[in-house]
């Protein structure tokens, strides 16, 4: 099993779950998040300059996916969240050890 992780702009997130779930993905984890990347920007203070960045709204979007399915999925992504402009965000895919489904008790594949 793995994990994909996406970073998309807000705007972004019905365009990548119609995607999503006209692939067959059945459910996902959707979190408000904030962060920076390369579009970050730097406050000079001057003299001495103290520089900082501005943390941008983002969502992350996390499912857990059969082997199989994940680049596939992955690309689905790509396309869906893509505009061209810095800030698109990034796409984590991760390995799973394991998953259970909390009211059954089944277990990995079964459990998804």
């Amino acid at each position: 099993m793995k994990l994909i992780t996406a970073i998309i702009k807000p705007f972004k997130l019905e365009d990548v779950r119609e995607a999503l779930m006209a692939s067959g993905v059945q459910g996902m984890t959707v979190t408000e998040v904030r962060g920076c990347g390369h579009q970050m920007s730097h406050a000079d203070a001057g003299h001495g300059a103290q520089h900082g960045f501005t943390l941008v709204p983002k969502l992350k979007i996390e499912i857990v996916v059969e082997d199989d399915d994940a680049a596939r999925l992955v690309e689905c992504i790509l396309q869906s969240a893509h505009t061209g402009i810095t800030g698109d965000g990034k796409i984590f895919l991760s390995g799973i050890g394991q998953a259970t489904r909390i009211r059954t008790g089944e277990l990995n594949e079964t459990a998804l």
